[in-house]
């Protein structure tokens, strides 16, 4: 990532993930799609080009979504004992739309926080 000198203010990496903005500026739009993010800000024009989230929210996801959906599960059996029929009906849309959410959130909280810290690529100097 080049240093960036243009002046805007603080932009919260928390709520520019959960509107998906641009960390610079907070107006524009971070993903082109739904989680390909956009070439360059179309708001403040910061080039986005740098991105590379890698496979941290992928990695979260599954940790997290995993651990929500099946300890529900786990708890709903225990104690009301429904049929399987209502466990599928029950909790396969909602580990769908609450994987498909958290993937869309950590992917621009990690940007956020890439453009925050100023993150870049690591590099060993053998000085």
């Amino acid at each position: 990532m080049t240093e960036d000198n243009a002046k805007f203010p603080p932009v919260d990496p928390v709520k520019a993930a959960l509107t998906a903005s641009c960390p610079r500026c907070g107006n524009g739009k971070l993903f082109d799609g739904f989680t390909k993010p956009k070439a360059r800000c179309n708001s403040c024009g910061l080039d986005l080009s740098w991105i590379d989230a890698g496979d941290g929210p992928a990695i979260f996801v599954i940790l997290l979504a995993d651990l929500l959906v099946v300890g529900f599960a786990v708890w709903v059996e225990l104690t009301y004992q429904p049929s399987m029929w209502l466990h599928i009906l029950v909790f396969a849309p909602l580990g769908v739309a609450l994987t498909l959410w958290l993937m869309r959130f950590l992917k621009a909280l990690l940007i956020a926080l890439q453009y925050k810290h100023n993150a870049s690529q690591g590099v060993i100097d053998r000085g």
